[in-house]
């Protein structure tokens, strides 16, 4: 841990020298993009203007790659502590997951009311996932980033290279999430209810079948509001964090860590928080594709 903090000191002290405020916190809001560049060749961006340029189909490498190693590691570790538990001498962390698992499907239960084998562990992937890719939030800001652009700039020759390690400030991140709930939700309304009980809930709710125009007006835009304000709320809470530390460092440079740390218990709410809340919408909207009614 003194080697890490020794050498992301460095790499502040380093990027400090080459960097003013304002641009040290666009670094740190860029990301690590490949992608096609104007000249037709593939690789990382250079510049925040290069990963402009290369358009929609560019990749974040850094947090998508940040999302899967969390994804993975969180899948591995419960594994294990599924195949390691015991019925006579529980251990601790044996506890603490049948405590996160009683926890969610106490929420399932509560809030949604078919039956499908999928909601539980979606409503788990969710929470524990979310939950540890905000959790990143709390690392100081130049520590694994610093570590970055030192390796960046001396093994891959990419100057100030970005490299920003929480997930859930790349609101890529979220809306492919909230996307694909969005997806679970189109098509478990139309098996549940059919192609034409789908299109007629939307066409002759709330009002009638005589007001046509007006529901639809009301249920389209509902419908679609629902993936956007699910990524967006994540983002953005995440998002205002992030902003938030960044300023503080750009402040106070190698000397953040007491201020950074006295905000972080102020964020330790908004981690867990934000994850319950995309996990229990999720559980409603899902619970409301499975409902059906009478037309």
């Amino acid at each position: 841990m003194a080697e890490l903090a020794e050498a992301a000191q460095a790499a502040v002290e380093h990027g400090a020298e080459a960097l003013t405020v304002q641009e040290y916190i666009t670094h740190h809001l860029s990301y690590l993009t490949y992608g096609k560049h104007v000249d037709g060749s593939w690789g990382l961006a250079h510049t925040p203007e290069e990963a402009v340029d290369m358009g929609f189909w560019s990749i974040h490498v850094d947090t998508l790659g940040w999302s899967i190693f969390i994804g993975a590691a969180f899948l591995l570790f419960f594994r294990y502590i599924g195949k390691q538990a015991t019925v006579d001498t529980p251990g601790g962390m044996q506890n603490f997951v049948e405590m996160i698992f009683e926890f969610v499907d106490a929420r399932v239960e509560e809030g949604f009311n078919g039956k499908n084998p999928l909601i539980a562990p979606l409503a788990l992937t969710i929470f524990v996932w979310i939950i540890l890719m905000n959790t990143m939030d709390l690392v100081p800001v130049d520590w694994i980033t610093g570590l970055a652009t030192l390796v960046g700039e001396y093994v891959f020759g990419l100057e100030h290279m970005s490299f920003k390690i929480v997930p859930t400030t790349d609101v890529n991140i979220t809306m492919g999430m909230s996307l694909s709930v969005f997806a679970l939700i189109l098509y478990y309304s139309i098996k549940m209810k059919g192609l034409g009980g789908f299109l007629s809930e939307l066409a002759f709710h709330p009002f009638g079948k005589w007001m046509l125009p007006f529901n639809l007006i009301i249920e389209v835009p509902t419908l679609f509001a629902k993936p956007i304000s699910l990524g967006l709320r994540l983002f953005g809470n995440l998002y205002a964090g992030e902003l938030l530390f960044l300023l503080i460092a750009s402040m106070l440079g190698v000397v953040q860590l007491p201020a950074h740390f006295v905000w972080a218990v102020f964020h330790l709410l908004v981690i867990p928080l934000q994850a319950f809340v995309f996990m229990m919408l999720t559980i409603v909207y899902l619970n409301a594709a499975h409902e059906t009614h009478d037309h």
